[in-house]
């Protein structure tokens, strides 16, 4: 919240390279941490609470002698995992075999999609995102929709073979092709297999609505692909 200079030593000048004005301040998130008391060993605010300590007094000696403690932990620690075979295994963080580098298992880089993203928080060091659920609300009422089609679909066909049934001769050839016929496997139909089938089009909410989330799945993608493009 307060200013940040940056202090040229070789020559003395100061610059200003952070001046945060009354009005950033007041649009700053609100800060959410876990009680100190709640926190377990590993976690930044107890592991690192003296060096912290030293640094808010102005002890730099202090602060560089309990950074030296903890670091001198973590080597024994690896150390004797070494010696007794034991695989250290992080659970937030994963090595990429591409960059060579260690990232955050669950990153999400997606855009922030206003339409389906209520709030984004962290539970157990995993990132999560509280959604509407948008998209499978507009799946059921599709799938509904179709459904409702394929069981006038079936009605229709199964009145179409009564009256072949009764149209036709006693002696006639059972092998006589019919104008009438019956999907082998309606259960297993596809969207698009409907409309070849002769099913209706989609309703004209659904419709409607389906063209609005393929927009908005565009526009998405597009700003997704971008954002990647930054991240690297």
């Amino acid at each position: 919240d307060g200013e940040v200079h940056i202090n040229e030593l070789k020559n003395g000048n100061a610059e200003m390279f952070w001046n945060p004005t009354s009005e950033v301040r007041r649009q700053r998130l609100k800060r959410h941490i876990v009680l100190f008391e709640e926190q377990t060993d590993f976690e930044s605010e107890r592991l690192w609470q003296h060096v912290t300590s030293a640094i808010n007094k102005g002890d730099q000696h202090k602060a560089t002698q309990e950074k030296f403690v903890l670091e001198e932990e973590q080597r024994n620690a690896a150390r004797e995992r070494r010696e007794n075979g034991t695989e250290w295994k992080p659970l937030l963080s994963q090595h990429d075999a591409t960059t060579n580098e260690w990232r955050y298992k669950y990153e999400d880089l997606r855009p922030w999609d206003p339409l389906n993203d209520i709030a984004q928080f962290e539970k157990n060091g995993i990132l999560q995102t509280m959604e509407r659920h948008l998209s499978t609300r507009m799946s059921n009422h599709k799938t509904t929709c179709i459904n409702n089609q394929i069981t006038r679909h079936k009605r229709s066909a199964e009145d179409c073979r009564r009256r072949k049934t009764s149209d036709q001769p006693s002696n006639h050839s059972q092998n006589t092709e019919s104008s009438c016929s019956t999907p082998e496997s309606v259960q297993e139909l596809s969207d698009d297999d409907g409309k070849y089938l002769g099913f209706e089009s989609l309703c004209a909410q659904c419709g409607k609505e389906m063209n609005h989330l393929k927009e908005i799945h565009s526009a998405v993608l597009s700003l997704q692909r971008a954002q990647q493009d930054i991240h690297r």
